[in-house]
C-alpha cells in the first residue's frame, strides 16, 4: 500500500522497515512535531485569547507549557501509527511499532495530566470578568484552582495506576474499607475544606479584603482549600487554617460603608461653659458644612466629661470609607478645634502646666 504516493511494501532495508515505510515515518515524526509546535505557540494561545474573559492573558505573548507540545506530538504520533497498522500492510517491525503507539498513548495521558495541572493555574483567566462583584469572582477562581488541582491529581493516580496495570476494582474497595481510618486521621483537613467551601458560599470576606480574625490582622491574599493567607500591615504572610475562620468571629474593614472619626478635646475646668458650648456648635457647624462629611443626623459634639482638672469634649462624625480621606478629615478637624477654641477664649488641658502651678 501506498501513503502520500510513497509504496511502503518492498524489501526490508532498513533494519526491519522497507524504505518506503521509513520514509513515511519520518514524515508521521515531523507532523507530530510540528503540530505540537504550532498548537504550543499559535493554537492554544489563539484559544485562551479567545475564551479568557480578563487580560491577564494576552494571546499574542501567551506560550502554553511545553507539556501541551509533547502532549499533542504524541497523540498524532499515536493516531497516524494506529491508523498505519488498520489501513496499511507495512513491511516494519510490527512488535516495536506497536510498542512506539502504547508508549505514545501512555505519554500522552501523562502528559495530558502534567498540562492540566498546569493550566489550573490560568481557571481565573475563565471566572474572573470585569464588574461590581470581582473580589467575589478573585475568590472563587482561588478556591477552585485548589479543587482543580486536587481533582487532576486524584484522577492522575487511577488513570496511571490502569496504565502500570493495577487492579483498579481492588484498589477502589481497598480505599474503602481504608476510608473510615482516613477519614478520622484527615479530619481536620476535611473541617478545612468544608471551610473553604463555607467561605466561598457565606462571603465573609473575599480576596483583597482587609479582616481580623483570631487577632490578625491582614488583607487576604489567597483562599486554598486548607488554609487562607493574610498579608498584614508589617508584609508577612500569615496561614490560617479554613476550620479555624469559620469558628471565630471575622471583622471586614472593606465592607465599611463610612469611616468614623472620634477626636476628644480637653479643656480647663476653669473655662467658662458657655464658651464651651460655643464652641461644641460652632466646630459642628463648621464640620458637617464640609463636603467629606456623611450621616449628619448621627454627628455630634458634645460635654461628655467634666472632672475638677479638665472638660472634655468628644466628638463623633462619619466620613466616606477611604483611609485617605480619614486621615485628611481627622487632621482638618482637629485643626478646626482648635482654632475654634482660641476663637472662643478656651484654654486646653495641659497636664504638665498644670503639676508646675
Amino acid at each position: 500500500m501506498s501513503v502520500l504516493g510513497i509504496d511502503m511494501g518492498g524489501e526490508a532495508e532498513i533494519g526491519s522497515f522497507s524504505q518506503g515505510t521509513a520514509t513515511v515515518l519520518a514524515l508521521v515524526l515531523l507532523l507530530s512535531m510540528g503540530v505540537g509546535i504550532f498548537s504550543r505557540r499559535m493554537f492554544f494561545p489563539w484559544m485562551m485569547d479567545l475564551l479568557s474573559k480578563t487580560e491577564r492573558i494576552d494571546g499574542k505573548d501567551f506560550f502554553a507549557p511545553r507539556s501541551l507540545a509533547w502532549m499533542v506530538g504524541l497523540l498524532v504520533l499515536w493516531q497516524s501509527v494506529d491508523w498505519l497498522f488498520a489501513n496499511s500492510e507495512p513491511v516494519w517491525d510490527a512488535e516495536l511499532m506497536s510498542d512506539v503507539m502504547e508508549y505514545s498513548r501512555a505519554g500522552f495521558i501523562i502528559l495530558m495530566l502534567f498540562a492540566a495541572y498546569r493550566l489550573v493555574d490560568y481557571l481565573d483567566a475563565f471566572i474572573v470578568v470585569e464588574g461590581d462583584d470581582m473580589a467575589a469572582r478573585r475568590s472563587l477562581a482561588s478556591v477552585a484552582e485548589s479543587i482543580g488541582r486536587l481533582a487532576v491529581v486524584i484522577v492522575g493516580f487511577f488513570v496511571i495506576a490502569g496504565l502500570f496495570g493495577v487492579n483498579l476494582n481492588g484498589l477502589i474497595a481497598g480505599l474503602g474499607i481504608t476510608g473510615l481510618a482516613l477519614a478520622l486521621a484527615a479530619r481536620d483537613s476535611v473541617a478545612n475544606v468544608f471551610g473553604a467551601i463555607s467561605i466561598i458560599i457565606d462571603q465573609p470576606f473575599n480576596v483583597g479584603d482587609w479582616i481580623i480574625v483570631e487577632d490578625i490582622e491582614g488583607e487576604v491574599v489567597n483562599i486554598g482549600l486548607r488554609t487562607t493567607m493574610l498579608r498584614t500591615g508589617n508584609d508577612t504572610i500569615v496561614t490560617i487554617p479554613n476550620s479555624n475562620i469559620t469558628n471565630s468571629p471575622v471583622e471586614n474593614y472593606s465592607k465599611r460603608r463610612f469611616r468614623r472619626i472620634r477626636p476628644t478635646f480637653e479643656f480647663e475646668e476653669g473655662n467658662d461653659m458657655d464658651a464651651i458650648k460655643k464652641f461644641c456648635d460652632t466646630l459642628s457647624e463648621q464640620v458637617l458644612a464640609d463636603s467629606r462629611a456623611t450621616k449628619h443626623e448621627d454627628s455630634w459634639v458634645k460635654v461628655t466629661q467634666v472632672l475638677p482638672s479638665m472638660v472634655t469634649v468628644s466628638c463623633n462624625f462619619y466620613c466616606p470609607s477611604s483611609g485617605r480621606i480619614q486621615r485628611e478629615f481627622t487632621e482638618d478637624i482637629i485643626i478646626m478645634a482648635r482654632s475654634r477654641g482660641e476663637e472662643c477664649g478656651l484654654s486646653f488641658h495641659e497636664p504638665r502646666r498644670r503639676a508646675q502651678m
